[in-house]
């Protein structure tokens, strides 16, 4: 390991310290203002199972941590920067949500402009093999989905605060080792910030991430996977994000496949989640968790072995994954979610 990169390792390692300590810090007074000022989420008997009210701020604890650590740490460069303002616009929209509900259209055109802000800053699809004209539209889309799949699965205590973390340390850890060393902090920090918040998320949850948070962290996993390199082998391992971020992604494709079969509105709140179904099952809350995990750990590694495997071993590797994907969403949907 060269003296640059055991700099580079630092720096992360502080970084994510440093937005860990802030989050946690942070944590418990927004859970105070929180229930001051009635931003709570009420029980409902339907989708919403807890059983008192609970604060939903703890993406401003997310935000500051990951603002504060990068502040401090990381030397700025200006698709970095394009990527915080984007995200700024986020949270403010999922702040705007959890004061006064607005519509889930006004929420897709607030995410559609941040997404186009990170256009305008050159932060993008930028494959070869990939034309502008078939870039732009793809980036836009991937921001859209990477940022509501990351908000749908929010709906069960640490669940998002965990996937989200695993999927910014490997997001981080291949930056590190690329050389690419703003892309790195900024994984690090939104790792740090979500573990420091996890504190009080952990089942029985203190706190929610809320709009606020789950739109801010999901646009920032999107972004990261701008930010890096993964196909210096060979083009195949441009899926690799989609590995990383395979547990939301799967979730919400299933969940808008089930609503689209049952003939409701895809953007209707149902009980069909993949975390839903595996409690439902037999799972405990905390099981149903901690195999969400171990799922993501698992698809993180997938990327990683298609990133720095021969050609004829990744397709292999995708393979696996896509059948295992298939069987997975024809179990879940053997589950009787109506008892």
């Amino acid at each position: 390991m060269t003296q640059e990169m055991l700099i580079a390792a630092g720096l992360a390692l502080a970084t994510f310290a440093l937005a860990f300590v802030v989050a946690w810090a942070a944590t418990p007074r927004l859970i105070a203002a929180a229930r001051e000022l009635g931003i709570v989420d009420q029980p409902d008997g339907k989708l919403k199972t807890h059983r008192d009210s609970v604060p939903y701020l703890g993406g401003i604890a997310v935000a500051l941590g990951v603002l504060i650590a990068l502040g401090v740490t990381c030397r700025f460069e200006q698709q970095i920067l394009a990527i915080l303002l984007a995200a700024s616009l986020v949270l403010v929209l999922g702040l705007l949500d959890d004061f006064a509900s607005i519509s889930p259209w006004a929420k897709l055109a607030g995410q559609l402009l941040a997404a186009l802000v990170l256009v305008r800053a050159g932060v993008l699809i930028k494959l070869v093999f990939i034309p502008w004209w078939v870039a732009i539209p793809l980036t836009v889309l991937w921001m859209l989905a990477a940022t509501n799949a990351f908000n749908l699965i929010d709906i069960m205590d640490g669940l998002s605060s965990g996937v989200g973390a695993v999927a910014a340390l490997f997001f981080g850890g291949i930056a590190l080792a690329a050389g690419l060393e703003a892309s790195a902090l900024l994984g690090a920090a939104v790792a740090g910030a979500l573990l420091g918040f996890r504190v009080f998320n952990v089942e029985p949850a203190r706190i929610y991430l809320g709009d606020t948070g789950s739109l801010f962290v999901g646009f920032l996993l999107g972004a990261l996977a701008f930010v890096n390199h993964y196909t210096a082998l060979h083009r195949i391992a441009a899926v690799v994000p989609v590995l990383i971020l395979g547990v939301p992604l799967f979730d919400m494709l299933f969940v808008m496949y089930i609503r689209w079969r049952r003939g409701i509105p895809v953007m209707l709140g149902s009980p069909d989640h993949v975390a839903l179904r595996l409690r439902k099952w037999r799972l405990s809350t905390r099981a149903t968790v901690r195999a969400n995990l171990f799922g993501s750990v698992l698809l993180g590694l997938a990327g990683l072995s298609v990133m720095l495997s021969p050609l004829s071993w990744a397709l292999g590797v995708l393979a696996a994954v896509v059948l295992l994907a298939l069987g997975l969403a024809v179990w879940l949907r053997t589950i009787d979610m109506s008892l």
